[in-house]
């Protein structure tokens, strides 16, 4: 089981250079780079989301709480596209993924940013096209949109994040999830 931490964001996602729109892009970074890339980023002042997660791991039988990141080999840049070119010279980075549906992938990331403050343990969860489309009703979650696993079981809640093909999952009580189109 995995306990949730307030991500990782330096930038705020509302605001826009007056010389350049900042966008979202997708970098795939390099094996375990993830963190010492945030740190670059936050260094070269360079907006940035890298959703948290702490587990707990056990090291010649001690158990300690580890941060690690909710999609492993993914940060996301909020910037420009020289922004997203300056990361690249860190040599951290595998590839810069440009993201052309921005409005959506902004919603997907509040919703993980929303299901992360809520403290609701999360865990990585598999991909999934089909499913039905949800949102929650009332509670700490609430306005969150995501697809249940099935019909039958509307008690997981899957946030997907399309351009990584990559999905984490939550509980949530099936009673305060309306169905949407």
């Amino acid at each position: 089981m995995t306990q949730t931490t307030l991500p990782i964001c330096i930038s705020d996602p509302n605001y826009q250079s007056p010389l350049q729109v900042a966008q979202w892009y997708v970098l795939h970074v390099k094996s375990r780079q993830e963190k010492s890339l945030a740190a670059s980023l936050d260094a070269m002042r360079i907006g940035y989301f890298l959703p948290l997660v702490v587990e707990l791991r056990s090291h010649g039988g001690r158990r300690t709480r580890v941060e690690m990141p909710l999609f492993p080999g993914y940060l996301f840049l909020h910037g420009s596209r020289d922004d997203a070119f300056a990361c690249d010279r860190t040599r951290r980075i595998a590839q810069i993924i440009e993201v052309p549906n921005q409005l959506g992938i902004a919603q997907e990331l509040n919703n993980i940013r929303l299901a992360l403050s809520s403290s609701q343990p999360m865990d990585p969860f598999p991909y999934l096209k089909a499913g039905a489309k949800v949102q929650v009703r009332s509670g700490p979650l609430q306005g969150l949109t995501g697809k249940v696993e099935s019909r039958s079981q509307l008690d997981r809640l899957i946030l997907q994040v399309q351009v990584l093909g990559q999905a984490c999952s939550l509980e949530v009580d099936g009673a305060i999830l309306d169905v949407l189109d």
